[in-house]
């Protein structure tokens, strides 16, 4: 099993194999073009986000600035929107949902490190220097707001429909249909009629 099947499949694997830091420099340059490009460069925008994407749907959208550990880990739906400074940490597949939507500063990080201190610290191995680390998939689904300066943790899923209150830290599975705040973030309450804010029978 190759370092970046490891990876993928949540075992501890070595981040300086040397396929896994081609990986990285080829998403953090197209990064920092992506970051560097103009307002009226969508057509270049969408081109790099292709470069490295794992899949996406037709409309899908990233404000500068954003950063992805890999990219090729990562699938966007339909009529997805991210606000500035997104960062996802696709060390383990990130899977996001058609009508997301993520406010400013949100993190999504599946990347994780053994608890005890002596096996997270940088130490020798037969092939080299470097830390073990292992990682947990996020899954975003369908019609969910991340709301800004969310941040998901690794081996999460966020039920359809739910909405995540700024400044939440998601630490474990959040049901469909609901809003959830907090550090951790916990279910506040269903999402109902009530909230409607106008008739759409009215205004379509």
């Amino acid at each position: 099993m190759t370092e970046r099947e490891k990876m993928v499949s949540g075992q501890l694997y070595n981040p300086t194999d040397a396929e896994l830091m081609a990986l990285r420099k080829k998403v953090r340059q197209a990064c920092i073009e992506f970051n560097r490009s103009n307002e009226d460069e969508t057509q270049r925008r969408y081109e790099l986000l292709h470069s490295v994407l794992k899949s996406h749907k037709k409309d899908f959208y990233f404000e500068p600035n954003i950063r992805f550990d890999y990219g090729c880990n990562t699938s966007v739906g339909e009529n997805f929107f991210a606000n500035y400074n997104c960062t996802i940490l696709d060390v383990a597949p990130v899977t996001i949902g058609d009508n997301v939507m993520f406010g400013p500063n949100v993190t999504i990080a599946t990347p994780v490190h053994p608890l005890v201190a002596d096996e997270r610290a940088i130490q020798q191995f037969p092939d080299g220097v470097y830390d073990l680390e292992y990682a947990k998939p996020i899954t975003i689904c369908d019609g969910v707001w991340l709301a800004s300066g969310v941040i998901v943790n690794g081996g999460v899923t966020i039920g359809k429909n739910s909405v995540i209150g700024s400044g939440s830290v998601v630490t474990r599975d959040i049901p469909e249909g609901v809003v959830a705040v907090g550090n951790p973030c916990k279910v506040l309450r269903k999402i109902t009629d009530a909230d409607r804010m106008f008739d759409r029978k009215k205004t379509v």
